[in-house]
This record gives C-alpha cells, sequence and structure tokens, in this order.
C-alpha cells in the first residue's frame, strides 16, 4: 500500500531525525509537508532533549524537489507553494541548535532549499544536487538565493541557476555545498558519529557561533556575558586539566 507524504520524526541520543517521505515521487515535497515542517522545528526547537537535528530523506533520496502537480493551483491555502518553500526553508535556518543535511541520491530545487538552510551537509557519493527554476520559468526566491550564494559565492550560484544542471558529490565539495562526501553505506555511520560529537561539546559556544557565523551583529555583548556566566568555560578548563570530558551545563 502507497504511503502517504508526510514528515515524520524520532529522537534518539539527544539527536532529532527529521525524514522527508514521500518515497512514491522521490520524496518531493507537497504543500501539506511544507506545512508541516515548521510547526515540527518549532516544536524540536524548545524541546530540553534535543541538542542537534539530523535532516534526511526516506530511502535512497534526499529530495526531488516540489511536488510539482502542487505548482498547477496559483495558490494553497492562502500561499503559493515558493511561499511554502521559503517558510520551511527559513524555518530550518533559524532552528536554533545545530543542523546537518544527510544527502542521498537526489537533491534538488526545495531539497537543495532545505540542505542550503542547514548548517552543514554530508553526502553519499552518488548524490546529485540542483536548483531547477529555470526549467520552470519561476524567479528563485531572494533569499535563497542569498543564501545560496553566502554558501558556495557567487559563481556557483549563477551556475547552478542559470543552468539548472545537476552536480555530482565531486563538484559539491569543491564548491562547498557539502562538507563532507562519504562511500556508499557509510554515510549513516559518521553522521551518527559526528552528531555524538555535536552533542557532547558546549552548547553556549554553538548558539553563540551559529549567530555570528550567519551574520547577527547585535549580540556580541550578549554572548560575552552568557560566556563570564555561564560556568561553561571553568569547566571545560578544569576537565582538560583534569582529562576528562566536560559537563557543560549552558542551557538558552
Amino acid at each position: 500500500m502507497q504511503r502517504l507524504p508526510r514528515v515524520t520524526y524520532s529522537i534518539t541520543d539527544s539527536t532529532a531525525t527529521v525524514v522527508l517521505s514521500n518515497p512514491a515521487k522521490r520524496n518531493a515535497m507537497t504543500g501539506d509537508m511544507w506545512r508541516e515542517l515548521p510547526h515540527l522545528l518549532g516544536r524540536l526547537a524548545v524541546d530540553p532533549e534535543v541538542r542537534a537535528l539530523v535532516l534526511t530523506g526516506d530511502g535512497p533520496t534526499f529530495c526531488a524537489g516540489a511536488d510539482i502537480s502542487s505548482l498547477r493551483d496559483a495558490r494553497e491555502g492562502g500561499e503559493t507553494p515558493q511561499e511554502l518553500a521559503v517558510r520551511a526553508e527559513e524555518a530550518l535556518a533559524a532552528f536554533p541548535k545545530p543542523t546537518l543535511a544527510a544527502v542521498r541520491g537526489y537533491c534538488v530545487g526545495g531539497g537543495s532549499q532545505l540542505a542550503a538552510a542547514c548548517d552543514l551537509r554530508f553526502a553519499q557519493e552518488g548524490a546529485l544536487f540542483g536548483v531547477t527554476p529555470a526549467k520552470l520559468g519561476i524567479v528563485y526566491p531572494a533569499s535563497s538565493t542569498r543564501r545560496l550564494t553566502a554558501l558556495i559565492g557567487p559563481s556557483a550560484t549563477k551556475y547552478l541557476l542559470f543552468s539548472g544542471e545537476l552536480i555530482d558529490t565531486g563538484r559539491a565539495l569543491r564548491t562547498g555545498l557539502v562538507d563532507e562526501v562519504l562511500p556508499e553505506g557509510q554515510l549513516t555511520k559518521r553522521v551518527a558519529e559526528f552528531v555524538r560529537v555535536l552533542v557532547s561539546r558546549s552548547r553556549l559556544t554553538q548558539a553563540a557561533a551559529k549567530e555570528f557565523a550567519d551574520g547577527r551583529t547585535d549580540r556580541d555583548e550578549h554572548w560575552a556575558r552568557q560566556m563570564r556566566d555561564s560556568g561553561d568555560t571553568a569547566e571545560g578548563v578544569a576537565a582538560f586539566l583534569e582529562r576528562r570530558e566536560p559537563n557543560f551545563t549552558w542551557t538558552a
């Protein structure tokens, strides 16, 4: 029996794994899936159990973009498909904890939009990336174009947007679109190892670094004050000198 398109999640070892699931259409995002993602991210953002988030696709594909059949209607529930996608992308970019896209197979259109909104991207060899609005006569959202340009630079962004062509993991790694490329069968293991590292580190460091790296400039004193008051620095230094794992306690 064919499964309905949906966004699912599980929480294991302080990591939320969010799965885009529409396998009949290579996990293409329907309007309902776009709508569900920001609500789900909002709940996970305030869940004290969650220290990091992994976004992935159901089965051998990450996400083949938007479900093109949803573009036939000008609007869905008062919003265009592009507006729905941007809202989901912005919610993912604003997620306050480290996010990582684990990519297999196609990562195209809206799939690339979501992957670019994550902090990091790990891909399995053979994955293909593309941003394809030029094939449909669609103007790619300004905010999404700027985010992609900040990630991979103007020339690589223009290559993807002008042509709509797909690129392989080798080119994606060279341009900075992905951070690591893993052999087939090794992605799940490597992602699990890496997020274990993430959840062991200082949430204070990660939260401040995420804001600074994303360009926020109005909270320097806030983070300096948090560092002075948190006790994480003293704990980190003590743990280093005592050759033990630190017990960081800062929370937002």
